[in-house]
Order: structure tokens, then sequence, then C-alpha cells
């Protein structure tokens, strides 16, 4: 009973992205979805499992796995613009495809169940970020963190004056625009890590997809917790967490409580294995 216990979240993860991905084949008719989704919840639950197993790359794996997929082969591939700019797109059309099934599932109400880990294991802006030198902040969180609802509101914008302009060929203008936003993304977040000494600067002041996920992360079913009976209050999960969570507070209120992306750096570092 221990054992199935131990891999319950990986479990958890599966069912829900293979019932979205049965779910969706059938009432759409289109085999990609079961595709789709299949793939994502295996690479995920996949990770995972390595994690529980104690292999130390178990989240770059997965990262890589569904960081590459979503970019190369939906993004430039399938010229599916997978940035919230793609997802005004298809909103704005009535088509629910593509992207408006992605942030859907990954990002509005995904988070009731996994939080933020989408940030932790799937995100490929996160994934090239996390191959630079600062995995830890080595500086205090700014309180910049109102950058994101600009860039938000920037994405909603144009894509708005698209519409109402009339504007011929928009389809090719999302893929364009999925090119640009990710060189800018790129740029802007090594740029951030080097100037604030953090990989995860980017997600924690400008990235727009944030403004859906953190509401939701509130209420995350999957959250790291603390026994406190087994905490020496050393405070080595605050230092090493990359989104500066304290895991130490159980409560839903605690600091940075909806920044958690589940990557788990906190208890890989435990010395008494409390969390």
């Amino acid at each position: 009973m221990k054992q199935i216990r131990k891999y319950l979240h990986p479990l958890i993860i599966l069912i829900v992205f293979e019932s979205v991905a049965v779910t969706l084949w059938l009432t759409k008719n289109n085999l990609f979805y079961l595709f789709n989704f299949s793939y994502i919840g295996l690479s995920v639950s996949f990770g995972i499992f390595l994690f529980i197993r104690k292999y130390k790359h178990a989240r770059r794996v997965v990262q890589l796995f569904v960081g590459l997929y979503m970019l190369v082969y939906l993004g430039l591939i399938c010229r599916e613009n997978m940035q919230i700019e793609g997802f005004w797109y298809y909103l704005f059309t009535g088509v629910f495809e593509a992207a408006t099934i992605h942030y859907a599932v990954a990002k509005i109400f995904g988070p009731l169940i996994f939080g933020r880990g989408w940030c932790g294991y799937a995100c490929w802006t996160a994934m090239i970020l996390d191959f630079l030198p600062y995995k830890a902040p080595a500086q205090p969180r700014k309180k910049i963190g109102w950058i994101r609802y600009i860039t938000f509101a920037v994405s909603l914008i144009f894509v708005s004056a698209l519409f109402l302009a009339k504007a011929g060929n928009i389809e090719r203008i999302m893929f364009w625009a999925f090119i640009a936003g990710n060189i800018a993304y790129y740029a802007i977040g090594i740029i951030l890590a080097f100037v604030f000494k953090d990989n995860r600067a980017f997600c924690k002041y400008i990235c727009p997809v944030t403004v859906f996920l953190k509401p939701m992360s509130y209420f995350s079913l999957l959250r790291v917790k603390c026994n406190k009976d087994l905490c020496i209050n050393c405070g080595k999960c605050r230092r090493v967490c990359p989104m500066n969570v304290d895991v130490t507070d159980n409560s839903r209120k605690r600091k940075n409580g909806t920044e958690c992306i589940l990557c788990m750096e906190c208890v890989k570092n435990c010395p008494k294995n409390a969390l």
C-alpha cells in the first residue's frame, strides 16, 4: 500500500491527461488530441516517476521532452502560435482548438490540480532559462511583478488590433508573432537572469501567462507540504527555491505560494526529509 501511495502523484497526472486526451479525441473526432495529451501526460508522469526514483535530472528530462515538442513540433512545424497571442486569436475566432485547448488544460483549469507545474516541467521558455547558472536567486525578490499585467494587456491589444483592422492572412501573422515572441522572451529572460542573478526573473516579473496561472494555483491539489515535527527551521528550502516560496508554511496564504513550480528543489535539499 505504501508503494502505491508513493507513486500516486504521477498516476494522478497521467489519469488527468489521459482523460483529456480520450475526451477530446472522441468529441473532436481527431486522433491528434489523443497523441498530443497522451504524450505530454506520459512525459510529465515519467519525469515525476524519475524524481521519486531519485534521478537528479528528472525535471530537466521532462522540460526537454515537452518543451521541444511544443516549440519545435507544434510551433515551428505545425505553425501553431502556442503563446498567449495564439490563445487570444483562437478565442476571438470562436474556435476551441490548439492554443485555446492548451491554455484551458495547462494554464487555466489544470492548475487547480497541479498548480504551476507547467512552469516547472513544460514551459519552453523556462527550458532554456534553466540552463543558465543562477539556479537559486541571489537577491531578494523585486516588487515589479506588476509588469506581467502590462505584457498580458499588450498581447490582448495586439490581437484585438489585428481583428479590428481586419488584417488579411492573420494566421501567417500569428505564426511570425510566435517566432518574434519567442526570440523576445528568450532575449529578455536571459538578460534579466544575468541582471538579477536569477534564472526565473522572467517568470516572476514579465511572463503574461502567470496572470492565468496564479489565481488557480492558490487552490492547487498538489502542493509541497512541511512536516513540522521533522523541520528544524534551517532555512535551506527557502534558499534553494527558485521562486522564493516559503514551503515551511502549509497555509494557502504562504509567502509566494502561488509561485511554486513543483521543481522539488526544496524536497531534494531538506536535510531532515521534512518536505
